[in-house]
């Protein structure tokens, strides 16, 4: 790895002259030791003196971010957060509900009244039967921090498999529900992650993924999983390994079961890179022979009978296309069903006997349909402008159902009747006194520094008048191949509802447009990210959009990288700066649970090119002195084990250190939560209540 260096020394604290006090003389931050940590690394010279708090679990670590939060909190309690997280409490008592599916008769879907923690799990046994409660998550614990994370119906509707979530954890227990009994069954797995539950067709068990157990659970690297299948009844001991591959520890698996047909297709991926090998079982064997072994493209299963396999690829065709596979007299022969248009496809699915297509024109959605030859059918005709989703089904579906948002509108849910393919209002969301008559939303376009055009939504209450003294709060992600679309949130209407304009860029790293458009913002290319970002903060001042002292920059995970990097680069565009979870240190990003497989978006920290491309813009490594950085919220949560929150404590204990000027350096560390999914409603609200109310505070009044 190059390493010729490495050094250790304790600092003594107390009477030592180099103690463990702060050492800003702009603000008393809580001691922090500091180890001296040098290592020589591809002829560069690395100190990494806060080290030990990757530790995160320790006493040691725990006593530190106690005092942390104490300064904090001192911090984050104003009128502004008083008054956010009173209305927040009255907009969450909304009813809410998810896209419904079926099986058979019965549908399914999440029911959110606002005022417990967590959503509930519903069903209706048939088309005018009254809806009730299949599973409440409220129940698995008392204040909502054990939640519901996949669920997964029987082909037949007669089991639910579900999995279960610790404190936000990334760990899953699977249970399983008898539906017409009422009942839980004694099946239990354990150890699973980044795993969903696929039934066999008979509905007989169910395929999952599993991790050997780790002795660090939050920490230890998760490598080399299993596929297993579990049949109903039996001890986990006893579920049949159906793949492993333990000379590609790297290797993930996900396997598909059509509605008809004996075939199994085995789907095996690298980290998050979307490419992946397809492998197939022509009988129930399970006895697998490559179909494509190697990693070229992407290849999606989106459905099959008895002789025909339909699938999203983009092989060839960055913006997507479809392909069939057929395996009569097993013989695979692909063609090319509908070939890459202008823009690219966001989602596809098979319902009923259509194909349906979700493509993205700037960001918007824009859905067609297709008969399951090809032949173009008709657009869906909608009138408003923003996201469409779901569209899910199977073979003998009559109906689908899809919802609508945007930023300044809350969800709309239809169903679609699959033979005329005319739609319905099934359902719609009403957040306590909000008119949508009264607020916007708008596309625009600026170019980045290398002149790309970038899209940026504008949303905000119509009669505001903006100008440089505007709270503007930027949006933005751009990695992974993951779009940020137009959708309602409560989170970003409180921003709207309190004077403030909404700004999300569109930010190269997504899908936006396509392959190429992640492809210009990942490894090598990760900087054209943080230019995108400060480039649309440099256009929304020079439109009066706010200003360098009104602007806040708000980011999670991969955003929050895209956050600190970007303040850290351009600390005059920012007035508030706040990375959530975010993926801070990224030259030991890899060391912690599944961060080895980010190496697709960011680079392998143990390649020459790789590392000195990730020390260029790495947030950990390139705090100055002598600099004044933006007032900075870090915000992270003790059980994250994605994202462990090692990288906000290094971040920020470093940041606090070498800051050099009076605005506060602050962490905010969320305990019985993980990454995000599953945080309980209370925290919720508390969080953006916190982070809206201090970054309103600190560009109203300072």
């Amino acid at each position: 790895m190059g390493i010729i260096l490495i050094r250790v020394v304790n600092y003594l604290c107390l009477i030592l002259l180099i103690g463990c006090v702060s050492e800003n003389k702009y603000m008393q931050y809580p001691e922090t030791k500091k180890d001296d940590i040098q290592e020589v690394i591809f002829g560069k010279t690395i100190t990494d003196p806060y080290r030990w708090l990757e530790d995160f679990t320790s006493e040691e670590a725990s006593a530190w971010v106690y005092k942390q939060n104490e300064l904090t909190n001192t911090f984050l309690e104003n009128k502004y957060q008083r008054k956010i997280k009173k209305e927040l409490e009255e907009i969450w008592i909304t009813e809410d509900i998810s896209i419904p599916f079926k099986r058979g008769d019965k549908t399914f879907y999440y029911f959110d009244d606002g005022e417990q923690q967590q959503a509930v799990f519903m069903m209706e046994a048939c088309d005018n039967c009254e809806a009730k409660v299949l599973l409440d998550p409220n129940k698995f614990s008392s204040d909502g921090t054990i939640s519901l994370s996949d669920i997964s119906v029987s082909p037949d509707g007669k089991y639910l498999a579900y999995s279960i979530s610790d404190g936000g954890s990334d760990w899953r227990k699977w249970k399983v529900l008898n539906i017409e009994e009422d009942r839980e069954t004694d099946d239990l797995i354990e150890w699973s992650k980044f795993s969903y539950a696929v039934w066999e067709s008979d509905s007989s068990g169910f395929y999952y993924q599993k991790y050997s157990q780790p002795d660090e659970e939050l920490s230890d690297i998760n490598r080399s999983p299993q596929l297993f299948f579990h049949k109903l009844g039996q001890s986990q001991l006893e579920d049949q390994l159906i793949y492993e591959d333990q000379q590609n520890p790297d290797f993930s698996w996900s396997i598909n079961v059509p509605e008809k047909g004996d075939y199994r297709v085995l789907s095996i991926g690298e980290g998050t890179d979307e490419r992946n090998f397809l492998y197939i079982s022509l009988d129930r064997s399970l006895s697998f022979i490559p179909l494509i072994d190697k990693f070229e493209a992407t290849y999606r299963f989106l459905g099959g009978n008895a002789e025909t396999l339909w699938f999203f690829s983009n092989l060839d065709a960055p913006n997507g296309k479809i392909l069939t596979l057929n395996i009569s007299d097993k013989k695979f022969q692909w063609n090319e069903l509908i070939g890459e248009k202008t823009f690219p496809i966001s989602s596809a699915s098979i319902a009923g006997d259509k194909l349906i297509i979700n493509y993205l024109r700037d960001t918007l959605s824009q859905v067609e349909f297709y008969d399951l030859q090809g032949k173009f059918l008709k657009e869906l005709p909608y009138e408003n402008i923003g996201t469409l989703s779901g569209f899910n089904g199977r073979f003998d579906s009559n109906t689908t159902y899809f919802e609508f948002s945007n930023f300044t509108s809350p969800q709309r849910i239809y169903e679609l009747d699959l033979k005329s393919l005319e739609y319905s209002l099934y359902w719609e969301t009403t957040i306590k006194n909000l008119n949508i008559n009264n607020y916007v939303s708008k596309l625009d376009f600026y170019q980045s520094k290398d002149g790309t055009k970038i899209p940026i939504h504008l949303a905000h209450k119509k009669d505001l008048e903006i100008d440089k003294d505007t709270p503007v709060l930027l949006y933005g992600y751009g990695g992974f191949n993951i779009p940020i679309l137009p959708y309602f949130s409560k989170t970003f209407y409180m921003w709207i509802k309190s004077g403030g304009v909404l700004a999300v860029a569109n930010l190269r790293g997504g899908s936006e447009y396509g392959d190429l458009w992640h492809k210009e913002g990942m490894l090598l290319n990760k900087q054209n990210v943080f230019d995108d970002f400060a480039y649309g903060a440099k256009y929304l001042h020079s439109k009066n959009i706010g200003s360098p002292e009104t602007t806040t920059s708000l980011g999670r995970s991969n955003g929050g990288l895209l956050v600190a990097a970007t303040m850290l680069q351009n600390p005059e565009l920012f007035k508030v700066a706040i990375p959530q979870v975010g993926v801070l240190d990224m030259l030991r990003f890899h060391k912690f649970t599944i961060g080895w497989a980010w190496e697709s978006d960011y680079g392998e920290p143990e390649k020459e090119e790789d590392f000195l491309n990730l020390l260029e813009y790495s947030p950990y490594h390139n705090i100055k002195q002598d600099m004044c950085y933006p007032t900075t919220l870090i915000t992270t949560s003790s059980r994250d084990d994605r994202v462990v929150p090692a990288h906000s404590y290094k971040f920020a204990a470093r940041l606090q250190e070498l800051q050099s000027c009076f605005n506060p350096i602050l962490l905010r560390v969320e305990s019985r939560a993980g990454h995000g999914a599953g945080t309980s409603r209370d925290k919720q609200i508390d969080e953006i209540a916190d982070i809206f109310g201090y970054a309103l505070q600190t560009i109203l009044e300072d």
